[in-house]
């Protein structure tokens, strides 16, 4: 992975996390046990620190940074939805923060909250446990239900399991030419969308 001291410091990555090849790791960024760092992630450690707690995942092309003397925090199950924004803010044990969101300075996501994809949270923010906020910029929605928490969970550990699927078996090759007539499909998962569990 491209990893980057800056000042004479550097990242820090639990030999247990994966981080994939194409995400950028620069300076004060500490990466926990059991994370999953995807594809073209940006984690800028040059200013502030960054900390990912265990257990959280930060998906592809997200960007992460912040203001000096403030440290950018996923706590432990976090998860980080494709392509957000995270700038010197902490996001809570067990919360999500969905695909395409921003979260600004010194805004807080509460434990188990979940940050709608696309969602704006403005600098300073303080978003309540177990809550739903959607919009630009979010307002709180609803408290979210047991099921729904159960369901981030289990897409989080799935992450989990997807690291350690990473560091067994994803290795750069060549493409093939042509469809093999016995190609293998990857493991079945058990997860489902959110809309799907609650139509079951």
């Amino acid at each position: 992975m491209p990893c980057y001291a800056i000042d004479g410091v550097l990242p820090v990555v639990d030999p247990s996390a994966y981080v994939h090849p194409t995400a950028v790791l620069i300076g004060d960024v500490i990466v926990g046990a059991h994370c999953y760092i995807g594809p073209c992630a940006c984690l800028r450690g040059d200013f502030g620190r960054i900390v990912i707690g265990p257990g959280a995942n930060v998906q592809d092309n997200c960007v992460l940074h912040g203001f000096p003397d403030q440290a950018t925090v996923v706590e432990k199950n976090g998860h980080i939805g494709h392509g957000a924004v995270l700038h010197g803010c902490v996001v809570r044990r067990d919360a999500l923060v969905g695909m395409n969101a921003v979260v600004m300075d010194e805004a807080e996501v509460g434990a188990q909250a979940i940050v709608a994809a696309c969602a704006f949270v403005p600098a300073g923010m303080q978003v309540p446990p177990r809550t739903l906020v959607a919009g630009t910029p979010a307002r709180p929605k609803r408290l979210l239900s047991d099921a729904e928490i159960a369901w981030k969970l289990e897409g989080t550990q799935t992450y989990q399991d997807l690291a350690r699927r990473s560091r067994d078996s994803l290795r750069e090759v060549q493409p093939l030419t042509a469809l093999d007539a016995d190609r293998p499909r990857l493991q079945r998962l058990a997860l489902r969308t959110l809309i799907a569990t609650k139509r079951a």
